[in-house]
């Protein structure tokens, strides 16, 4: 019986000393994966690194046929768009997490979170093609012009709404950017805001907290790690989306105005458009910086979650 004992100890340790350099190694080869495209997007990128330096982020030059390349135009349309499609969704995906756990009935949560998870699971092609075939007319015809007539008029917030309403543009691609983002960060949300203690929302309803100041005061400060997270889920989405950006933001290497409705280019609708085109040399090689500028705003927007994380850490452990 010790002998068996023993066995069997001297196997579990043998299985956790597998599991454990098992999980180690998939954690390295993360780390490897990673370095491997750094270092093949800097390869590949490296005449263009070359040829225009630090100039390549602040030229708006696009000029295959003369090789005169940069990256400033794809650049502020990939930030333009995201930031719009944050500034709509991260509002309506609160609101729609906010009524799925505390206002909505129950015989309507299931069926209501299960038909915006499923808006996730379209395709993004789909989202473009309904882009411009549906929603950009009917953007074109009456959502621009009541933004004209309504905000256009404001001497500074005005000059964004200016310009003819052509449909697609840079406030287009926003919009549908936000409409494909939305089940993410909604989903996110309300899942996060299911796990909060009942007992933590039981006690400020019972102090006589509304339910908005129960959600501000009590449900977000304890869920806060799990709500950025979800808007970095979603900002993630839409810096990296293709399809549906290239349907709708006009792929235009022209900056004429700070409008929001001309059209523009994002650094994924320019890879999409011109990288199986593109000649050998310095146009596949401005392409691939552009990729690399990409991953970079990607891992800026990281960090900069993750200090925010730390920051409110840090603010909690003081006001304790």
């Amino acid at each position: 019986m010790q002998t068996t004992g023993f066995t069997s100890s001297a196997s579990s340790k043998l299985g956790d000393r597998l599991f454990g350099g098992l999980a180690k190694s998939f954690a390295w080869l993360t780390l490897i994966l990673l370095a491997g495209i750094i270092i093949a997007l800097v390869y590949a990128s490296w005449p263009s690194i070359q040829a225009f330096g630090i100039g390549f982020l602040f030229s708006d030059a696009w000029n295959p046929p003369m090789e005169d390349f940069g990256g400033l135009i794809p650049i502020y349309g990939t930030i333009v768009t995201s930031v719009i499609a944050l500034l709509i969704a991260v509002p309506v995906s609160f609101g729609i997490a906010l009524f799925l756990t505390e206002l909505s009935p129950a015989w309507l949560r299931r069926p209501l979170g299960t038909a915006i998870e499923l808006l996730a699971a379209i395709p993004s092609i789909v989202y473009g093609m309904w882009g411009l075939l549906v929603f950009s007319p009917i953007f074109a015809k009456y959502i621009q012009p009541a933004l004209q007539s309504s905000i256009g008029h404001v001497p500074v917030i005005g000059k964004l709404f200016a310009g003819a309403p052509l449909g697609i543009g840079l406030l287009c691609a926003g919009i549908i950017l936000a409409i494909m983002i939305i089940p993410y960060v909604a989903s996110v949300m309300r899942d996060v805001f299911e796990v909060t203690p009942p007992m933590l929302k039981e006690s400020a309803y019972g102090v006589g907290c509304t339910t908005w100041e129960v959600m501000w005061g009590a449900v977000l400060p304890y869920t806060k790690n799990g709500v950025i997270g979800g808007v970095m889920l979603g900002l993630g989405r839409a810096l990296g989306e293709t399809m549906a950006v290239t349907f709708v933001i006009g792929n235009t290497n022209f900056l004429d105005s700070a409008s929001l409705f001309a059209p523009g280019n994002s650094i994924t609708s320019a890879l999409a458009n011109e990288f199986a085109e593109a000649d050998p040399g310095l146009h596949t090689a401005a392409l691939m910086e552009l990729g690399l500028i990409l991953f970079v705003i990607t891992l800026i927007v990281l960090v900069v979650s993750k200090l925010l994380l730390l920051q409110l850490a840090k603010g909690e452990g003081t006001k304790s």
